[in-house]
């Protein structure tokens, strides 16, 4: 027997697969592997396959998940086999390519940062244990802002992806990664040399050297190129980092389009680190930290709330931006601290407002592993008078990553508490989909690489439809960062996105700016309206 779905699935009517064997029906390897099923079958009474291959030729190969089950008559003896069929190919084909995405660079499709961070103390575990050598190589892309700058963001995007291709092929056997904006990082272990290495980058200074077409303009780039060796340079991934980016420092410095190897000369970049350090850890009290708030809303435009922002303006450096602090704060643990002082200000602030909006809280990785976080959450939110419902804190997996077991415990403690709970960046991670399974998050948060080329590239919206998709089966909402076009709201509203963020929308300011909104009266005249 057999009904309607399984003549569809078969692509054959009933009356022609009735009374057939299986060895008349499918490919004698998956025969063989039907027959072990059926006697598994009769030893167990059930039988459950996750992600099982399938050829059918009405579909080619398929996922499945079967579930079989051996039905017994009056007497007990076996009569029938039922077997249940769910065929989940798309929902894998999401899945991988989410993965995907979760360990390259949208924009290039070589692997990212996390990627690199894996490979380099895997690099370093065989070093440390066989006694080996290797390269790490950071590389800086000359004149991509003046690129981007005369031509446009969409030139820059495209000479990006042609410098990806020729690194890629000039880098032979070793690893290449983008890191992000112009940054590139290579490890090199076979052979590791001073000549060896000096021929590796003299390749890669060729492979971008000669011009480039680019929206047809000729275009000529180039690249710097700093170089650490292990164990000479540093024996853990920290210093060998900050060892290659001093060298590429110096390259850059020196000229541009040249190779440096570090010196322990060069650490004047690690001395500055070490001054910003001391001045940070007393940035608060010296009340230069103050917080902007970025405006969340739906995708009809109604501003729901908004995210608060951490920003430094050091008294000689000016506006320090938060990709350089905000690293050296959780490096240090001085991240504990300020993310107290962000999340009792924000809370403050969101109580305030005459109007009940959101208000969302980045938390930091390490933060949940010092302190009792939930017992701050529930005392700053007795002490500003907040609303627990009104407050989201947004996670990345890194929260999970080093400690799962306690990363949920916390995140089950704080959720205890009324407070929502957002995955951000979902997707660009190793195991957003995992952790999906693990904790009931209240939101996921599209990171913005995946938003910007949805409207000039079919994989990246696909990308998009597909995380859209998988949320909605999960019945969970879904914001979507970086919004900065009307295209773009217009794609996320027609796949059904929930939420939005970006400059479309609002930029990041002070909260007076957005006095209107929380039902404050203005502060000053003249206050410019959502973005503008």
């Amino acid at each position: 027997m057999l009904n309607r779905a399984a003549e569809e699935f078969l692509g054959m009517p009933r009356a022609e697969a009735l009374g057939k064997t299986p060895d008349q029906m499918y490919p004698a390897e998956f025969v063989a592997k039907v027959r072990r099923e059926d006697a598994e079958l009769f030893r167990a009474g059930v039988l459950r396959i996750e992600n099982q291959l399938m050829e059918l030729n009405s579909k080619g190969q398929i996922t499945v998940i079967l579930n079989r089950k051996l039905l017994r008559d009056g007497a007990g003896e076996p009569e029938y086999m039922l077997t249940v069929i769910h065929d989940i190919t798309e929902r894998k084909r999401a899945e991988e390519r989410i993965e995907h995405l979760a360990r390259h660079d949208p924009l290039t499709d070589l692997p990212n940062r996390a990627t690199f961070n894996v490979r380099l103390a895997r690099a370093i575990a065989s070093a440390e244990e066989f006694g080996g050598r290797f390269a790490v190589l950071g590389v800086d892309l000359d004149r991509l802002k003046e690129v981007n700058d005369v031509f446009g963001h969409a030139a820059g995007d495209q000479l990006l992806r042609e410098v990806s291709r020729r690194l890629l092929f000039a880098v032979g056997d070793a690893f290449i990664a983008r890191l992000g904006g112009d940054e590139f990082a290579v490890i090199t272990e076979d052979a590791v040399s001073t000549a060896n290495v000096e021929a590796l980058t003299n390749r890669l200074l060729a492979a971008v050297g000669d011009d480039m077409e680019i929206q047809g303009a000729r275009i000529r780039s180039g690249l710097s190129v700093g170089v650490a060796v292990y164990p000479n340079d540093g024996r853990d991934a920290t210093t060998l980092l900050a060892n290659a980016d001093a060298a590429l420092y110096r390259a850059k410095a020196e000229g541009r389009g040249v190779t440096r190897f570090f010196r322990p000369d060069m650490d004047k970049r690690l001395r500055e680190r070490h001054a910003m350090l001391h001045d940070l850890s007393s940035a608060i009290a010296r009340g230069e930290l103050t917080l902007f708030y970025r405006p969340q809303a739906k995708v009809t435009g109604e501003i729901v709330g908004f995210e608060a922002l951490l920003r430094w303006r050091h008294p000689l450096r000016g506006s320090v931006p938060p990709s350089e602090f905000i690293p050296i704060a959780e490096e240090s643990g001085l991240i504990v601290g300020i993310g107290e002082w962000v999340l009792r200000d924000a809370c403050r602030e969101a109580a305030s407002w005459p109007r009940p909006l959101g208000v969302a809280v980045n938390l930091s990785p390490v933060q949940f592993q010092h302190g009792d976080l939930p017992g701050l959450v529930h005392a700053v939110l007795l002490e500003t008078g907040l609303a627990a419902n009104r407050l989201e804190l947004e996670i990345t997996e890194g929260v999970l990553i080093d400690d799962s077991s306690r990363g949920l415990s916390v995140l089950r403690r704080l959720k205890a508490l009324g407070v929502r709970i957002a995955m951000d960046d979902f997707g660009k991670g190793y195991s957003s989909l995992l952790y999906l399974q693990s904790f009931p998050f209240d939101k996921i948060k599209i990171d913005r690489d995946f938003v910007s080329n949805v409207t000039r590239n079919a994989h990246s919206a696909a990308i998009v439809r597909a995380v859209l998709g998988l949320a909605r089966g999960l019945e969970l909402p879904v914001l979507a960062e970086g919004v900065e076009t009307q295209e773009e709201l217009a794609f996320l509203t027609a796949e059904a996105c929930d939420a939005v963020q970006g400059y479309l929308i609002g930029r990041p300011h002070p909260i007076d700016i957005y006095a209107e909104v929380i039902g404050r009266p203005p502060a000053t005249a003249g206050l410019r309206r959502i973005g503008e």
